[in-house]
């Protein structure tokens, strides 16, 4: 045994016992770090949350999810951050949370139908409507058609025939993908008007396509009537694509606006508002995403936030997840009979 060998050994000899407590030391602190952490990730949510709107800042989306985040995030124990990716039709946000991780921490907000419809029935969307879990479907809307107040037109009547007569001279508004959207495409194909008669503006968000027809910068618009409450005094009703008259704004129910015109327009389903998360998220960590839907009903008995979205004319409603799937499935099949037309 050499020298250096031995005096190690001494050593070691020599400070045993204090070199097995440190040491003991080291194992409890390390442990207590692993069980720390591991602890942490089983707590959800341990970080803020992102709502991420298929829409611009001001749109009716963009105010339910806001309107909704501070009390939501109340409920969670963790800040609820909106963002808003606008674009495509929602095409770029859906996207957008698809490549997140599927952890739960990315919330999709937006209106599911038609505009999610619509991304993929035109055939640009790599997703189906099975992609994503519906947590709540909170605001279901009519789509109203309406002037710019100061406009000549009287009646729906009178404004098709000024289409129909003098090409690419009236001007109108819509969402790009929304429903109305497809009801101006629907209007023209049932009176035999050809599509490019009719100079039609789309827009990304309602609060662009509103502040158009607001300001006059186009005749009429299509979209849907609880989100269009800041622009009423600036507009003036035609119709609402409903079964009914819509006493509220003075407006009449769409078969008879038609009827003078001897055709039948359908009545499709309005925007219909909502929160998603990715299926993957949803089959990968089944109980964070039956607490974020809990954590959700929750936020919407929140007496202050009703009040606050009463004011704001924006439903808060509680749908749920099976029934939310189950009308995101049934809207999807309705729209998909009429989708053609916005190829045209």
């Amino acid at each position: 045994m050499n020298r250096l060998m031995l005096t190690t050994l001494l050593a070691i000899k020599h400070n045993y016992k204090k070199i097995i407590p440190l040491t003991l030391i080291h194992c409890l602190f390390f442990s207590h770090i692993a069980f720390a952490q591991e602890e942490s990730e089983d707590v959800f949510p341990n970080r803020p949350i992102t709502m991420v709107v298929g829409f611009g800042v001001g749109g009716g989306t963009d105010q339910m999810a806001r309107s909704l985040s501070k009390y939501y995030a109340e409920e969670l124990g963790q800040p609820v951050q909106v963002v808003n990716k606008k674009g495509a039709g929602t095409l770029i946000a859906a996207n957008y949370v698809l490549n997140k991780p599927d952890d739960g921490y990315t919330i999709f907000a937006s209106g599911f139908n038609p505009y999610l419809t619509n991304t993929i029935l035109e055939g640009n969307a790599d997703y189906g409507i099975e992609d994503f879990a519906y947590l709540n479907f909170q605001w279901f809307d009519e789509d109203l058609i309406a002037v710019f107040k100061e406009s000549k037109y009287q009646t729906l009547q009178q404004l098709m025939a000024e289409i129909r007569t003098k090409p690419k001279t009236v001007r109108a508004a819509v969402v790009r993908g929304s429903g109305g959207h497809l009801i101006a495409k629907l209007l023209l194909d049932v009176t035999g008007i050809p599509q490019e008669n009719l100079n039609l503006v789309t827009y990304n968000s309602g609060g662009k396509a509103r502040a158009a027809v607001a300001g006059g910068v186009v005749d009429f618009i299509i979209i849907s009537a609880k989100g269009s409450e800041s622009i009423r005094e600036y507009i003036r009703p035609l119709a609402i694509i409903s079964d009914s008259d819509n006493e509220d704004w003075g407006a009449m129910a769409i078969g008879k606006a038609v009827a003078p015109m001897n055709v039948d327009v359908p009545v499709l389903q309005g925007t219909i508002r909502g929160f998603a998360t990715t299926t993957a998220f949803k089959e990968k960590y089944p109980e964070r995403f039956a607490y974020l839907a809990d954590a959700m009903e929750r936020t919407l008995q929140n007496k202050e936030l009703q009040a606050l979205l009463k004011r704001a004319s924006i439903s808060g409603r509680w749908t749920g997840p099976e029934k939310s799937e189950e009308l995101m499935k049934v809207n999807f099949e309705v729209f998909k009979k009429y989708a053609y037309l916005l190829k045209m």
